[in-house]
Formats: structure tokens, sequence, C-alpha cells
């Protein structure tokens, strides 16, 4: 993907289109993560969402206690893009 690709991610984003249906509350976020299972830019929509400490939502496969547990386990990280950009170097790859 190039950088104009990455910029713009949201362009190629599985969920594109489905609204509010990434941002549902309690036990319905497990079912809406399904929706980024496939999709080519979830790690780009997760460095998103990493990056910018969002509270609310789906975003790359996570919920949003996932994100902050996350967040928690590696508070040093300033750039989970890069992270993911380097994966293989920092093994950090969530899987769902």
């Amino acid at each position: 993907m190039s950088l104009l690709e990455a910029e713009n991610w949201m362009v190629h984003a599985k969920c594109k289109g489905t609204n509010d249906e990434m941002f549902p509350e309690g036990s319905a976020q497990k079912k809406a993560r399904n929706v980024c299972q496939g999709c080519k830019v979830r790690l780009e929509c997760l460095a998103e969402a990493l990056d910018n400490q969002i509270e609310w939502g789906v975003w790359g496969g996570m919920t949003e206690r996932e994100r902050r547990q996350l967040l928690k386990r590696r508070p040093r990280v300033t750039s989970w893009y890069e992270v993911f950009a380097n994966k293989d170097a920092y093994g950090v790859v969530p899987t769902r």
C-alpha cells in the first residue's frame, strides 16, 4: 500500500458505509468486530484508534476494552502504525 493509500485507509475499509454498526455497546461489540476479519486495512484502522486513544467503537477488530488493555501493556509506544508496519521486528500483531 502506498503512502497516499495509507493516509486514506478508510476508503478501503470493509466497514465503509456501515455507519453506527461499528459503535455498539456491550456484548454487541464482539459481533461487530467480525466485520474486521479479512479487512485489508485492519491494522491501519487499529493504529488510528490506538494512536489517538479513541474510546468508542470497534476499530481494527478490537473492542474498547481490548484497546485499553493493549495500551496499558505497551505504554511507551508512540506510533502504533510504526509498530504494525514493523511487526516482524516488534512481534506484536493482534490476532483478531
